[in-house]
């Protein structure tokens, strides 16, 4: 079964698409933590950082170079916003896509945890 972030990509699932490019889709977070929580995807799906390949390394620029574009589009990049990528269950990871999410328009917390 697909996950819900290929349904995503493949437009069976509406999403507000935020930024589009041939390798990278970003969208809004349906439960979103911050007053801007966008969540940037490969296209393809890469269960998780330990299944990204050597050659699929240069997806994770893209999607840092969309959250920069995006972190300007939403009015953050000057006061600043924070890029988190969650690996597997304990690392927080809740949809088995790689995913970042990019988190500001408010002071974020000095914790991690």
């Amino acid at each position: 079964m697909e996950c819900i972030f290929c349904q995503i990509v493949a437009g069976k699932v509406p999403s507000e698409i935020l930024y589009q490019d041939e390798k990278v889709i970003a969208f809004r977070d349906i439960n979103p933590q911050a007053p801007v929580h966008l969540i940037i995807i490969p296209k393809n799906h890469i269960p998780s950082l330990t299944h990204l390949s050597e050659a699929q390394l240069p997806i994770i620029g893209r999607m840092v170079n969309a959250a920069n574009e995006l972190a300007k589009k939403e009015g953050i990049s000057e006061s600043g916003y924070r890029l988190a990528i969650n690996c597997g269950k304990e690392g927080g990871q809740l949809v088995p896509h790689l995913h970042m999410h990019l988190l500001g328009g408010k002071k974020l917390s000095d914790e991690l945890g």
